[in-house]
């Protein structure tokens, strides 16, 4: 008969948020991190671009909380912003005492060196903290390397959740609470129990809903979906960040083109050769990123072009190289030199602003399920993520849930939890069913989800959706659990919940732009879109 395995602290997920998280609690119990793939395969991972924080004289918390509350449209809650914003500083100091090494430059005086801060859009200061082109790599390189010293923390790698265990799921009457979380174990194919007073979401986003996407595989809304189906509400998810500048080339669709390529003075060129950005907005290049994207959206629908080019030929080469020596070395690879060519780019996913919501010590509506990062709606982004606040949010709200859960102590839950039950359950014997409906929602979601959306578009969207459930579900019951049907399950429900959210919204606004409703509605101002699951 299958154990269940007990722990204080339960962790879903391997990137800033969720290592962050575990560091703080470690010395207050037993800490496991269950991650799908490797522990280094997170989102964090792969970010290119730098973390946002006030570390200049130049700079102040009062233009950093300006800048990011004029991205997200109106939408951020005020409170919110100035807490991450203000904490952030001392969460990067001790990041950096973990031996994170960021860029530095010369002094101008000569005597000694300061953190090299870039520009990205829609920040009116250097405020970007980077590694070179690498930053998430270096981030994530120093958390494991802490994380490997501490001997209260199991990282199990190759589990892939499957759902949150509630009170409410078992039957049991009264406030709804987490206990723990069934796991597949992919190396042995067997559904285990885990338990703990104390379950942190920290999963990601969902990026790999749509066709292209800069996120890695592991993007499929685990947690969201989760936490839905566990009745937690889930908010904002229309507003889906597309990074403007990710590489179009037959051989690599998940190339980002970090925005501190803009930042360091590149150009964005039409089909005709000739910059288009000045004709949209004041701040051309460096515009927030749902006006750029929806700028290139526009000029390649308006010229029939494939895409439209990125151009940074007129810095020196040496300086290129210097500040982007990861992004260079890629494209050479595929035969596109930077230092000589324009790049050639196209909008992708890249960012999920809405998700489970929390407070700002990621608190859900669960008692003992705790959400931090991309997988939480705190209401620091609003309607459009300010570009590199993501890091700090995860940064910041890790750090403090870790705080309330050790200083607001849950008991232990006294259920019998149930081990998973198989029941008829058979090998599944056409696979290419799981594939096919994966590749559908993702065209799906481009189609109709995508930049710029109508009410027919996401109706059509909601009513296939619909169907794809019911099939996927079907398939959920009747076959053996795997991995890929775990994460088409979650990815269905994530692509439920954005189109749901859009409909909900009739305005545009931010990332959510609506050809039906093209002006933002004031009336929808500090008003999110929150759905739960029908019981």
């Amino acid at each position: 008969m299958a154990t269940t395995r007990h722990f204080d602290f339960l962790i879903l997920g391997s990137g800033i948020a969720g290592l962050t998280f575990a560091l703080q609690v470690a010395p207050r119990g037993r800490v496991a991190i269950v991650t799908k793939k490797s522990r280094a395969d997170s989102n964090t991972n792969w970010a290119q671009g730098g973390i946002a924080a006030v570390t200049s004289r130049e700079d102040s918390v009062e233009m950093h909380v300006r800048d990011t509350l004029e991205a997200g449209a109106g939408l951020c809650r005020e409170d919110i912003v100035r807490t991450i914003i203000a904490e952030g500083p001392a969460r990067i100091q001790e990041l950096m005492e973990l031996g994170t090494k960021f860029s530095e430059r010369e002094l101008p005086d000569g005597n000694g060196k300061e953190l090299d801060l870039t520009k990205e859009g829609g920040h009116s200061k250097r405020r970007v903290l980077h590694a070179k082109d690498a930053t998430g790599r270096e981030i994530e390189r120093a958390l494991l390397d802490a994380i490997a010293r501490e001997p209260n923390i199991t990282v199990l790698e190759n589990h892939l959740a499957v759902d949150l265990i509630t009170t409410q799921k078992l039957g049991y009457v009264g406030p709804n609470r987490c206990l723990g979380i069934y796991v597949l174990n992919k190396a042995s194919g067997q559904v285990e129990t885990f338990a703990a007073p104390v379950i942190v979401l920290a999963t990601g986003g969902c990026g790999k809903v749509y066709l292209y996407t800069t996120n890695p595989d592991i993007a499929t809304g685990d947690g969201v979906a989760m936490a839905y189906r566990a009745g937690a509400p889930v908010a904002n998810m229309e507003f889906m960040q597309f990074h403007p500048t990710c590489l179009f080339h037959p051989k690599e669709r998940t190339l980002l083109i970090t925005e501190a390529v803009r930042g360091e003075g590149g150009h964005l060129l039409g089909a005709d050769g000739q910059r288009f950005m000045p004709r949209y907005d004041p701040r051309a290049e460096l515009a927030p990123r749902d006006i750029v994207a929806r700028a290139i959206d526009s000029e390649m629908k308006r010229t029939g072009a494939d895409n439209v080019w990125l151009d940074i030929t007129h810095r020196p080469a040496p300086f290129i190289i210097a500040h982007f020596p990861t992004i260079y070395e890629r494209l050479l690879r595929l035969g596109v030199d930077m230092t000589k060519e324009p790049i050639p780019v196209v909008p992708a996913a890249h960012y999920q602003c809405g998700g489970v919501v929390t407070d700002v010590n990621g608190v859900t509506d669960i008692a003992g399920l705790y959400a931090v990062g991309e997988v939480a709606c705190t209401g620091l982004h609003g309607a459009n993520r300010l570009a590199s606040n993501s890091l700090l949010e995860a940064l910041v709200c890790a750090h403090r849930a870790a705080r309330r859960v050790l200083e607001n102590p849950l008991p232990r839950a006294e259920v019998n939890i149930p081990s998973w039950q198989s029941g008829k359950a058979q090998n599944a014997d056409e696979l290419v069913v799981v594939s096919h409906n994966w590749d559908e929602i993702r065209r799906l979601m481009w189609d109709y989800v995508g930049i710029v959306r109508t009410n027919k578009r996401l109706q059509r969207a909601a009513a296939r959706i619909a169907l794809l459930q019911e099939e996927i579900q079907q398939y959920y019951w009747d076959f053996t659990v795997t991995a890929d049907l775990l994460e088409l399950r979650n990815l269905a429900t994530v692509a439920e919940l954005i189109v749901r959210c859009a409909l909900l919204r009739p305005e545009s606004r931010g990332l959510h732009y609506n050809l039906d409703y093209p002006q933002p509605d004031s009336t929808w101002a500090q008003r999110d879109t929150v759905v739960r699951k029908e019981k």
